[in-house]
């Protein structure tokens, strides 16, 4: 043996193993559906949202530009962070939660990239920190790092559901949900801009099953420990004023005059309640269920959160 090289006495390989890889459990489901819905950002047009850009005022430019911001930034920082989830999962020997994270996180980079091609598209290469208030941050420069962070220290249940919540219902379940009905808003009754329009519902149905695999971890994690259910209260509980902030801050920047497309806070806020009472119903049922009853489930229990 060639010096230097380093043995693994005792470790196995999950795909090669009598056990083999479980195509039924829920997240390998996830895996195989993310490869059949596969999309490539480089491929969509943004020629007509070029020609659109140009006849917004300004009030809807400005508009524009806060959205794309707030997911633009929201997007990469989800990039950025979910690696200590992934390897919490390899190290539990999760093997099929694991390759559907590794797709989920290739999911996050495209639709990072696809949001900087549309800034690109309009010639947009000026500084958009400006519109991260201080609730945006509360979220995404403090609360997402540190609950995913801690778990390359703590990978402990109540850890993992801690980031959870923050990643899966919150960013993505709150505040990316409340984002796209904002965009379809602006977007669709006026039948502008296809590209952004594209890249929004596409960049949905990833997400969909982002939270999909959010619900079923929180439920798995309930579960087995009942207990979590009460971490997971406090967590929703905690994120919740920060998270509505963002949403009023996003139209709260017009106060004295007209909101540009007529957007109207209290739908936001109201749509964002509804978001986050329909997530905690669906982790709520979790609460005595057998774990093998969640691997077997059907994808739609987890992704019908607004029941």
């Amino acid at each position: 043996m060639p010096q230097g090289v380093a043995v693994q006495a005792q470790r196995t390989y999950t795909s090669v193993s009598g056990r083999g890889i479980d195509w039924g459990l829920m997240p390998a489901r996830l895996f195989s559906k993310g490869k059949r819905l596969y999309w490539d950002p480089e491929k969509i047009s943004f020629e007509q949202d070029k020609v659109d850009w140009k006849k917004l005022n300004e009030d809807e430019q400005d508009m524009i530009l806060r959205l794309t911001s707030l997911f633009g930034a929201g997007e990469e920082a989800v990039t950025l962070d979910l690696l200590p989830l992934v390897n919490v999962m390899a190290q539990e020997g999760r093997l099929e939660e694991e390759m559907y994270l590794t797709q989920f996180l290739f999911e996050e980079a495209k639709h990072t990239e696809a949001f900087r091609r549309f800034l690109d598209s309009i010639d947009c290469h000026e500084d958009l920190h400006r519109y991260h208030t201080g609730s945006y941050q509360t979220v995404f420069y403090e609360a997402l790092p540190q609950a995913m962070g801690r778990l390359n220290q703590d990978p402990s249940p109540a850890a993992q559901a801690e980031a959870s919540v923050t990643y899966n219902m919150i960013v993505e379940g709150v505040l990316a949900e409340t984002g796209y009905h904002a965009w379809r808003s602006i977007l669709e009754s006026r039948g502008l801009m296809p590209g952004v329009q594209e890249i929004i519902s596409k960049i949905a149905t990833d997400e969909s099953r982002h939270i999909a695999y959010g619900v079923y971890l929180l439920s798995r994690l309930i579960a087995v420990d009942d207990e979590i259910y009460g971490v997971v209260q406090k967590k929703m509980s905690d994120l919740m004023v920060p998270s509505t902030g963002v949403i009023n801050d996003l139209l709260g920047a017009y106060a004295g005059k007209e909101v540009p497309f007529g957007l109207s806070p209290d739908d936001f806020v109201n749509f964002a309640i509804r978001k986050f009472q329909g997530r905690m119903a669906v982790i709520e049922r979790a609460r005595g269920k057998a774990v093998d009853e969640l691997y077997r489930a059907p994808i739609e229990t987890f992704e019908e959160a607004d029941a």
